[in-house]
Formats: C-alpha cells, structure tokens, sequence
C-alpha cells in the first residue's frame, strides 16, 4: 500500500510538468574535532563523533533549515530556506565517521494544487520530519513561517514527491505572519507516550509566562503547551529519541557570533498543557558552529544511536553549511 502511494504520488508530480530529481554535486570536508573536543571525547553531555562542511557549486544549495531520515539506507531530505527539498544519502568511512552526502537531488516543494511555491513568503520551509505507517516512512511533515502553516507530502524513493496536503491549525498559530512564527516540528515514536503526535514550537511568541508558545496535534494528544528555552536563545527544531525523550535545539545571536544549545526533556513531560523545561546537555558558540537550525536522531551504519545537527547558511559565502554528528555516552 505505501509502495503504491508513493508511486502514484510520483506520476501525479510527473504530470504537473515540474521536473523531479536535479542532481546537485555535493562536496564535504570532514570536521574532527569540535569545541576543542577530538573524535569520541565527550562534550558536554554527548560525545563527538565527527560531522561534515558541505558546499555546492549550484547556488541553489544552502539555507538548509530543517532534517528528517527518509529512509533505512542512510537516506535524508533537508527542506531551504527557498521552498526546496534537498535528499540524498549520509556517507560514511571505513571508520565510521560521516564522510559525505551523496546521490542529492533538489526537488520544489509544491502547494496543495500540485504547483511550486508561487512567491518567497510562502516558501519559508523550517522544519521537516518523518511519517511512518506500519515502521515504514511513508511520508513528511513540513512547517512553515512567514505564511505560517502545516504540510504533509508523500514519499517516492526516500524523496518527497507531490502536492502538499495541509494540516488544519489552531487560529493564533495560522495569525503568526513573521519569520519567526513556526519553526520547530517533530513527530513522537512509538515509544512515547503520545506516539504519533507532532510536537510545533514557535520560535518567539511568548506566552504570558514569557515561554515559547507550542501546539500537539494528534488525535488524543491535542492541546497548547509551551517551552522554557536557555537564557539568549530561540528553539529552531526538535527531534525524539527511541526512548521517547525529546531534544530540542536551540540558536542564540550575539555580536560575537551564533551559540547554540541542545536540552532534553523527559518523554512523560511531552504532554499538552505542559510547559517542556529539558536538562541542558549541549552548548556550544564560536567558531565550532554557524547557524545551527536542523536536528535529527538516526541509526548509524555501526549500530549506534546518534544525534544530528545542521546549520542554515541562509545562503551567504561567508557562513558554512554544517552536519554535526553526536552519540550519548553509554
């Protein structure tokens, strides 16, 4: 049935006349070390176990804002800045370290007519995660600021393909019109408590309490809740752990650059109503990071539970697209 989907979902992208798949070189230098941290010493409370620089000659990669793992084989998609799917594949060397991402192809997001994004402020995509239907991905949910809003796309060989098919909101959420409105989005597994529902925080509409304003949307689990950030900083996305644990990543800017900071919060706290107040397990500024707005938690090719985060070059020369990888210490 979901092979079925998705191929259908392929031809009706076919149809539409909108070229599927353009192939984009992708090169990558290895990162070794990290806040002065070398491969697989613990920073913070992680441990560092490398990460890649990415560069593009196609001036259409970069503003690279959110991650999801589409795929058992290593497969991922980052959605832009620009109203662009990115997929491809995570390499890796004979040591396991990241090496490269490879096979990457830049597809348009489309709108719910099956069309590409007609204007820039409808193409702010932020953040993306994985659907899955019987423990196969079957499609992504995708957030949007600016036009602020919800989408869910099929899945045709681990790429996402086809029209959007949007989700309703609540009305204060949909009312947000800046860029800094929806920014985090994540989707609870199995193993939570409120498996299936997806998590939205916004980047910067407090609450009375001064907090991130937040939704769940899922069918039992359906309600506001908020988020306590790190003094300075603004989530820009959020990932699950297998035990159901959620991390969330933060930005912070200052004039002496980007910081960052990961917190994760207990998976019996991820419930509407609540306000998700995570234990600081990562922070980290300077030159060792740039824009961090991406986070994704996958199974390396060892076995190995790890922790990916990206950065968004919002398309400037002078700042980095970076893939940062992380396990927790056994």
């Amino acid at each position: 049935m979901v092979r079925a989907t998705a191929l259908a979902a392929l031809a009706l992208f076919s149809a539409s006349g909108v070229a599927w798949g353009e192939e984009v070189t992708v090169g990558a230098t290895q990162v070794t070390s990290f806040m002065g941290a070398a491969l697989d010493a613990p920073v913070g409370g992680l441990v560092f176990r490398g990460g890649i620089a990415m560069l593009a000659p196609d001036d259409r990669f970069g503003g690279l804002s959110g991650l999801a793992i589409t795929g058992p084989a290593q497969q991922v998609t980052f959605v832009t800045d620009r109203g662009n799917f990115v997929s491809g594949r995570l390499s890796y060397d004979d040591g396991g370290r990241l090496f490269g991402l490879i096979g990457v192809s830049l597809d348009p997001i489309l709108n719910s007519k099956g069309a590409p994004l007609p204007r820039q402020y409808a193409r702010d995509a932020e953040s993306i995660d994985t659907l899955y239907r019987d423990g196969v991905a079957s499609g992504v949910r995708v957030s949007f600021e600016h036009l602020t809003r919800v989408a869910d796309f099929s899945l045709a060989d681990a790429r996402p393909v086809g029209a959007a098919r949007e989700i309703a909101l609540p009305q204060w959420l949909s009312d947000l019109r800046t860029n800094k409105s929806l920014e985090t989005l994540c989707v609870a597994p199995p193993t939570s408590p409120v498996a299936g529902s997806t998590v939205l925080i916004t980047e910067d509409a407090p609450d009375q309490a001064g907090n991130h304003r937040g939704w769940m949307l899922g069918q039992a689990d359906k309600g506001p809740l908020s988020y306590r950030a790190s003094a300075g900083t603004y989530p820009t996305d959020c990932a699950f752990l297998p035990n159901g644990d959620l991390l969330v990543l933060e930005r912070g800017l200052s004039v002496l650059g980007f910081s960052m900071a990961i917190r994760r919060v207990p998976a019996d706290q991820v419930q509407p109503g609540n306000t998700l107040d995570g234990a600081l397990i990562l922070s980290a500024g300077g030159g060792a990071i740039d824009n961090m707005e991406s986070l994704a938690v996958h199974t390396a090719p060892d076995g190995e539970t790890r922790i990916l985060i990206g950065s968004d070059n919002n398309f400037n020369d002078w700042q980095r697209s970076l893939l940062l990888e992380f396990a927790l210490p056994q």
